[in-house]
């Protein structure tokens, strides 16, 4: 007759182990004898080697008293459903691991692949890393309440970095990240985003926002958000707006105050 000790020798587990199962029932717990030491015999170094198996096979505690007591045909019906659901979980497990190989350094966090691959172009262009994060979260925004026009957007966006006041544009907003109080920078953004605004409006481009995003509550919150993002918005806001603009997310050229009046009014 073996101790616990033996029994977890022989069996290839801790006595830890052995303890367990008795608690949850797979493997007897035998009556202690004389002495007050439990002892056990062969069937139970047999019982424990064949836990130990379908354990270490995968099978879930809670599965292995069943096939332990199973006849063959329901041994091989159940070794078969187990095998499916660990196929299952292994290709999720491997879809996990693609996923955190494309997250890389948290940038593609949250973000289709063509907003990254837009943000590489962006960073290729010289835009400074102290706008990209910014960028990269309004993104994310976007991506997550408009997601059937992120392709369409992330097209244009690429093109648009072709165009040298483009680039320009993002290397002054670089530099008013740093330095958001030098109202020469400020300016002079705010002359070529007016400029770039104009050309918009010229070639149409302006007149997709309301297709492309309908929703005004979700531009009221990409408004905030970039109030949030810097102090230097809320400067921006205004010089565009002095040059014939509103908006921010969704930017719209102001009527002359002229035409806004009825004929009434004049």
């Amino acid at each position: 007759m073996l101790t616990i000790g033996q029994l977890a020798s022989y069996a290839g587990v801790t006595i830890r182990a052995v303890r367990h199962y008795h608690q949850i029932g797979l493997l007897p717990e035998p009556e202690r004898d004389a002495s007050g030491y439990r002892t056990y015999d062969a069937a139970a170094v047999v019982r424990l080697i064949r836990i130990r198996t379908l354990a270490e096979a995968g099978v879930p505690l809670a599965r292995v008293r069943d096939l332990l007591d199973a006849d063959p045909e329901s041994f091989a019906s159940a070794t078969a459903g187990i095998d499916r659901q660990l196929r299952a979980q292994i290709r999720a497990l491997q879809e996990h691991r693609r996923r955190i190989a494309q997250l890389g350094t948290g940038n593609s966090l949250a973000l289709p692949q063509e907003v990254v691959a837009y943000l590489d172009h962006l960073r290729a262009s010289g835009a400074p890393e102290a706008i990209i994060e910014p960028e990269r979260d309004a993104w994310i925004l976007m991506a997550a309440r408009y997601p059937e026009v992120i392709p369409v957007l992330m097209a244009d966006k690429v093109a648009q970095l072709a165009n040298p006041k483009i680039v320009r544009l993002y290397q002054l907003i670089g530099q008013i990240a740093e330095n958001w109080q030098d109202e020469e920078f400020l300016r002079e953004t705010a002359d070529l985003m007016s400029e770039l605004l104009e050309q918009a409006a010229d070639s149409g481009e302006l007149d997709r926002q309301d297709e492309l995003m309908p929703d005004e509550a979700f531009i009221h919150l990409m408004d905030s958000f970039a109030d949030a993002a810097h102090p230097a918005v809320a400067r921006l806001r205004e010089l565009i707006a002095e040059r014939g603009w509103t908006g921010w997310t969704r930017i719209e050229k102001r009527q002359p105050e002229a035409s806004r009046r009825g004929a009434g009014d004049v």
